[in-house]
């Protein structure tokens, strides 16, 4: 294989390759299912099944940032391993689904900390008593409110709550000095979202929750998405962000829309191939934001 297959293959950059020893890199070549993609010397994401995680390695410890399922979360671990020698100083969730929480079992007995916010711990908790799967949840031990910061190796490490937006417990992560911010599933890069009501979330908020945060990060802040459509990349920009805010914007538009012509939900859903305004959001689930987008206007206006 030659190396610039290889390095489009894996998605590794060239930073990356200096915290890969021979037999790492052999493994690499063989094309595992997971990919690992740096983004700085010391921070890089790590894509196989499930939300995106974003990891951090430092001399105080590793950072993780959401877990995957147990199986692929077990292939991030190993791979850390090989880098460093150093704890898993702190585990973060962006939120409590499961493809973004069920591979925190895996880090049982070597997390120092988990993490998140006050909603999502009580969301996972929830849903676990729901599904009798309570044993094989790793639950936080620290959440936050509104704001938690904590420097850690050379980052200053902040999340952010800016209210109801894809759940009620969603949380940005920034790494300050890098400059990136791993959005969760607050940002669907061209692929519809799946919006929990159930978990308290709401489209209008979501909208204001994106205007607030390309407000307060930087104009060229990195944003990773939690999902992303196919032939799309989780690795945004601001234009990305907005670009979803826009897309929520025209859910509502649209639907309220037809709600006013006096069209039924399963009418909007059956005559909906794309959202107008929208054409680059597409494949499948458009059912789920339109559902979400029918149920809240509906709500609204029967209230």
């Amino acid at each position: 294989m030659q190396r610039r297959s290889f390095l489009k293959n894996t998605g590794l950059t060239l930073g990356a390759l200096a915290f890969l020893n021979a037999d790492t890199l052999a493994q690499f070549l063989a094309d595992p299912a997971f990919k690992i993609r740096m983004l700085t010397d010391n921070i890089g994401i790590f894509t196989e099944k499930g939300g995106t995680i974003l990891f951090m390695l430092t001399k105080e410890g590793t950072v993780v940032v959401d877990s995957q399922f147990p199986d692929s979360a077990a292939h991030l671990i190993d791979e850390i391993k090989k880098k460093t020698d150093k704890p898993f100083r702190l585990l973060i969730n962006t939120h409590h689904h499961g493809d973004h929480t069920s591979g925190n079992i895996a880090f049982k007995g070597l997390a120092q900390h988990v993490l998140a916010h006050e909603n999502s711990k009580k969301n996972q908790q929830e849903v676990a008593v729901k599904n009798k799967t309570e044993d094989k949840q790793l639950y936080p031990n620290q959440i936050f409110g509104w704001v938690w910061c904590e420097k850690i190796g050379r980052q200053d490490i902040c999340l952010r709550y800016f209210g109801p937006g894809h759940t009620n417990g969603d949380a940005f992560v920034h790494f300050k000095k890098a400059n990136i911010v791993h959005a969760g599933d607050l940002v669907f890069n061209r692929r519809h979202p799946f919006v929990d009501r159930s978990a308290g979330a709401n489209i209008s908020s979501w909208i204001t929750v994106l205007e607030k945060a390309t407000s307060t990060f930087k104009a060229r802040t990195t944003y990773i998405s939690g999902h992303s459509g196919e032939g799309y990349d989780v690795v945004l920009t601001k234009a990305d962000v907005l670009a979803f805010r826009d897309y929520l914007s025209n859910v509502l538009k649209y639907t309220g829309e037809q709600i006013k012509a006096g069209k039924t939900l399963d009418e909007i859903v059956k005559n909906t191939k794309e959202i107008p305004g929208s054409p680059e959001w597409k494949g499948d689930g458009i059912d789920r934001p339109l559902k979400a987008a029918y149920e809240e206007l509906t709500l609204s206006i029967n209230n």
